[in-house]
């Protein structure tokens, strides 16, 4: 039993006419009468009484009307729920978002609030493997990644370079300085996540000391903002770096973050999204992004 042939039924049901039927569905009448036969040998049964003069129901006929428009109605309520799902996706963009984003993420979404407040944002705190392949999935309209280039059945599209700061006790003589020398902190331990966690973040660093002239001392691995803060800010001296937009956010009442002399250490930031995605979709946020780059 096919929808159509329901339709076709309650049609002539209600207007008790073959050829009215047609009018109200805008088909030809023969199509009508095809689909109803076929509908009743499916059944087994014949729902209209047909003469030269009248259509009537059946017996069969008035006992199947009243399941026939329950299924009209379901087809009706599922349509309308498909309908407001394609509506609410249409204005709703759901976004990866990357660690370190801060005031950054803080940014964008005024930006979009103010310029295109139709849209509601939705976002995702996921790891990066995972943010990505939501993305391919399209469970994702967007995420936010740093670190590489390329990812398969992705358009990978630049934002902005985030630019790193380091993080030192307030106490200690560096913090006097505006800007730091990345070579005058080797003689205290570097607090970072282990290579496997955040490869590009750690290779970044490591390679920053390394052609400052020296191979950093490992301390205590960064586990979060909060408790590697406040172990720099409270025990031995030691360091770690923060995304400049994620350190303009955070308490500095024992650490001090200091942007690092010229060339400071940066991670691109990009936007990765489907190949085939809707460009007009994702302009807004497209814009936003390029509002935050310097």
């Amino acid at each position: 039993m096919e929808l159509r042939q329901v339709r076709y039924f309650l049609a002539v049901a209600e207007e008790l006419h073959f050829g009215r039927a047609a009018g109200r569905l805008r088909i030809v009448q023969p199509t009508v009468s095809q689909q109803v036969r076929r509908l009743e040998r499916e059944l087994g049964l014949e729902l209209f009484d047909r003469t030269t003069r009248s259509v009537t129901l059946t017996a069969a006929g008035h006992a199947f009307l009243p399941r026939a428009r329950a299924v009209a109605a379901a087809e009706e309520a599922a349509l309308e729920t498909m309908a407001s799902l394609r509506a609410e996706q249409l204005t709703t963009l759901r976004v990866g978002t990357n660690t370190g984003l801060g005031t950054r993420l803080e940014q964008l979404l005024a930006d979009m609030a103010q310029h295109a407040p139709e849209i509601t944002v939705e976002l995702h705190s996921t790891p990066a493997a995972l943010r990505l392949q939501r993305v391919r999935d399209g469970e994702l309209d967007a995420a936010f990644v740093r670190g590489i280039e390329q990812s398969p059945g992705l358009d990978l599209i630049p934002v902005w370079r985030d630019e790193l700061v380091a993080a030192l006790p307030a106490s200690h003589p560096l913090a006097a300085r505006e800007r730091v020398d990345i070579a005058d902190l080797a003689a205290m331990p570097l607090r970072i996540a282990p290579r496997h966690i955040n490869p590009h973040l750690v290779d970044l660093i490591t390679g920053a000391c390394r052609t400052a002239g020296f191979e950093p001392v490992m301390g205590p691995a960064f586990t979060t903002d909060q408790d590697t803060l406040a172990a720099i800010g409270s025990g031995k001296p030691s360091w770690t770096v923060l995304y400049s937009s994620k350190a303009a956010i955070l308490p500095t009442a024992r650490t001090a973050f200091r942007p690092f002399a010229p060339p400071a250490p940066a991670l691109q930031t990009y936007l990765a999204v489907r190949t085939a995605a809707s460009a007009r979709r994702l302009a807004p946020l497209l814009d936003a992004c390029r509002t935050q780059a310097p």
